[in-house]
């Protein structure tokens, strides 16, 4: 089967200004839109002095609303409890699932950017 892999979230940069800000990524195409059987995603968030929350959200309804999205097992980044330690880098998680759309949700954010999403599957 070949593989995807695709940018689903780029350039979010946060004021400065310590305000909490979220972001609800656009939904992308999981293995279970593909109709593919292994199920296996991987995803790389790509961040930058970066305090906040991210996570992968999951659906199995062909048509989603608001309330057919669900947090991902084990795909949780937190930055450090204290307020100035922060992320950089590149962090990288698999899940499995055949989750029709996925989408990446970041929340609880104070500072720093995400320079980007990436999803593999």
């Amino acid at each position: 089967m070949p593989s995807n892999s695709e940018t689903i979230l780029s350039n979010q940069v946060h004021g400065g200004d310590s305000t909490v800000q979220t972001v609800l990524g656009s939904k992308y195409k999981g293995d279970g839109y593909y109709g593919r059987s292994d199920g296996l995603h991987t995803v790389q968030y790509n961040l930058s002095g970066f305090i906040g929350k991210v996570v992968m959200q999951g659906t199995l309804a062909v048509d989603p609303d608001s309330t057919d999205w669900f947090d991902i097992t084990n795909t949780q980044l937190d930055s450090l409890t204290d307020s100035s330690d922060y992320r950089d880098g590149g962090f990288i998680y698999n899940f499995t699932g055949n989750y029709i759309w996925v989408r990446a949700y970041v929340f609880d954010w104070t500072d720093g950017s995400v320079v980007s999403i990436t999803l593999n599957h």
